[in-house]
């Protein structure tokens, strides 16, 4: 077991390489310096380091191509990855979250905040194996029996946990499809606009669930956006890792397309609740179907979802979820409190008349 944790540090400048190196030396680090990309990939690969620091701007392979490369290989792709950068144009930061980078640094950054950051990712890091831990138990079930659940217990185990911040999307309608995405925690909302700019809610996934599997079987591009309802915590099973697992193990190919048929019939439940039901009833509906994953404490139900959100869920106006909201509240079935819903009355609920 290693004593010291280990920071690699990619930086062309030799000015900020060296003070920075020695004041994570002064914190007890074992610190390694790459005065290049190209030097910074072989470092990386050799020493497995616990934390990467990567300056953007540099000849020969510049901070977002180390961060690619160092994805692509199973055994450097979990690394945390934190840029150091002069830049502070949104563009460029958004840039490399959006490719997988867990933090950024903007220079000239002090030692408080180098040393905060360093702590943090590896804080995270040990959370992060921890919620593993969870979902895989989670997979036990799905995939009792299995010959390919150690194969997918690994290629999960490898792989690099996304933080999500809220509204943030994660992909486009209509974008390439490069995998499937497992939620650790936190939930995600997939929808479709309509030519008058509505949003149709197409699904919501919450913890251990994931998205993007019709896409991947389908072998085509992404038919929904989807954007995070919370900070969330995500994990990509690319799509090059996955489809050979697929294939060698066709049961567990089954289970994803059972997964997948599951998403449709929910789906076509929700098209006749639209063309049947009353307003009334589809926003009891989907108030139900919001708290069926939740724990449940004398009988109440505690639910945080915007209007819009439920708005479209139900397939109703924001002012119509208003009203009917104001009328349960009235009724006794719910209370409201800001942006949360609080539900009491199950029952009544469920068995609402059309």
């Amino acid at each position: 077991m290693r004593e010291k944790t280990r920071i690699l540090i990619i930086e062309d400048n030799n000015d900020i390489r060296e003070s920075t190196s020695e004041i994570l030396m002064l914190g007890n680090y074992e610190v390694f310096q790459a005065e290049n990309g190209k030097q910074g990939i072989e470092l990386a690969i050799k020493y497995l380091p616990d934390v990467i620091l990567c300056d953007i701007m540099m000849p020969e392979l510049d901070g977002y191509g180390v961060l690619y490369l160092l994805s692509k290989a199973p055994e450097t792709s979990a690394i945390p990855f934190i840029f150091l950068t002069a830049k502070t144009e949104r563009i460029d930061i958004r840039k490399g979250m959006e490719m997988g980078a867990d933090d950024y640094l903007t220079k000239p950054f002090d030692d408080v905040e180098l040393l905060n950051a360093i702590e943090s990712r590896i804080k995270k890091r040990d959370l992060q194996k921890q919620l593993y831990s969870q979902s895989l138990d989670k997979l036990d079930n799905l995939l009792s029996g299995n010959r390919g659940l150690e194969e997918l217990s690994k290629l999960i185990a490898e792989r690099k946990v996304r933080q999500i911040k809220k509204k943030q999307v994660v992909y486009y309608d209509g974008d390439p499809v490069n995998g499937i995405y497992l939620v650790i925690s936190g939930s995600i909302k997939t929808f479709k606009v309509a030519d008058d700019g509505r949003e149709l809610l197409t699904g919501i996934h919450g913890a251990d669930e994931y998205f993007g599997v019709a896409a991947l079987l389908a072998n085509e591009n992404y038919r929904e956006t989807s954007e995070a309802m919370e900070d969330t915590s995500l994990c990509l099973l690319p799509k090059g890792f996955l489809e050979p697992l697929l294939n060698k193990y066709p049961a567990v190919a089954s289970q994803f397309i059972r997964l997948l048929a599951n998403n449709i019939l929910d789906k076509e439940q929700q098209l006749l609740q639209l063309a049947y039901h009353s307003v009334r009833k589809r926003m009891a509906e989907v108030l139900i179907r919001l708290s069926s994953n939740k724990e449940t404490v004398v009988d109440t139900v505690t639910l945080s979802m915007s209007r819009d959100n439920l708005a479209s869920m139900a397939g109703m106006a924001t002012e119509t979820v208003s009203r009917i909201l104001s009328d349960f509240k009235d009724e006794g079935l719910i209370e409201r409190k800001g942006s949360q819903i609080l539900i009491l009355d199950h029952l009544k609920l469920q068995t609402m008349k059309n």
